[in-house]
Formats: C-alpha cells, sequence, structure tokens
C-alpha cells in the first residue's frame, strides 16, 4: 500500500532559512473503533447521483479507516457484488438492505433499517 507523502501536508510551508524551523504536520488522528455493539448503523437504498442505479448504503460507523474497510469486504463479499469503503460508509451495489441488515446483526451491530 501506498504510503502517504508527508511533504503533502505543509499548509504553504516551501523553504525556511531558519537552521532549526520544524515542519509542523498536520495529521488527523483516526477514531478508534467501538464495539460491534456500540455501534449504531443505518441501512439504506440509495439511488441519488448514480445514473438510477441501486445501492445498499451503510452510515454511522465509528472507527479507523481499516476496519471499515474490512467490514466492507466482508459485506460485499457475503453479497457476492461489488462496492466500496470510504468516508465512513459503505456502498454496496444493488439492493441487499435485508441481506445486510442480518449480517450485521449477526456479526453483533445494532442495525436500523431506514427509508423504504
Amino acid at each position: 500500500m501506498a504510503k502517504k507523502k508527508k511533504w503533502k501536508n505543509l499548509d504553504g510551508v516551501v523553504f525556511s532559512t531558519n537552521q532549526d524551523f520544524d515542519y509542523q504536520y498536520n495529521e488527523s488522528e483516526e477514531q478508534e473503533t467501538l464495539n460491534p455493539s456500540e455501534q449504531d448503523l443505518r441501512v439504506m437504498l440509495d439511488k441519488k447521483q448514480r445514473g438510477g442505479k441501486k445501492v445498499t448504503l451503510v452510515t454511522g460507523f465509528i472507527g479507523t479507516n481499516d476496519d471499515l474497510k474490512d467490514l466492507g469486504k466482508m459485506l460485499k463479499s457475503k453479497c457476492g457484488v461489488g462496492g466500496t469503503a470510504k468516508d465512513g460508509e459503505i456502498i454496496i451495489q444493488g439492493d441487499f438492505r435485508d441481506k445486510v441488515v442480518d449480517l450485521l446483526k449477526n456479526d453483533g451491530y445494532k442495525v436500523k433499517k431506514s427509508g423504504g
């Protein structure tokens, strides 16, 4: 996996003549992943800005990006479809609301099916 280059987060500092200058990097800390029983996830159907295609959207995940991607990978493989996991959301291609709710409940997550 590609590593993030630190020099991209310098916020406008190009060069300093001060020998003691120390760059301050803006590294955001990831939130610690909550236990599945403490998560409050919402599963809904979404068609907006997708060319009329339906996707199952899982929102409300609190935790690290790696844990989000692992959960998304598990859901995608169990549903047998593609999708993505980023920005605290998991997108599963197609209408798999019932199956996703069942899978998450079996893993101990608090899940609510919302919208339609």
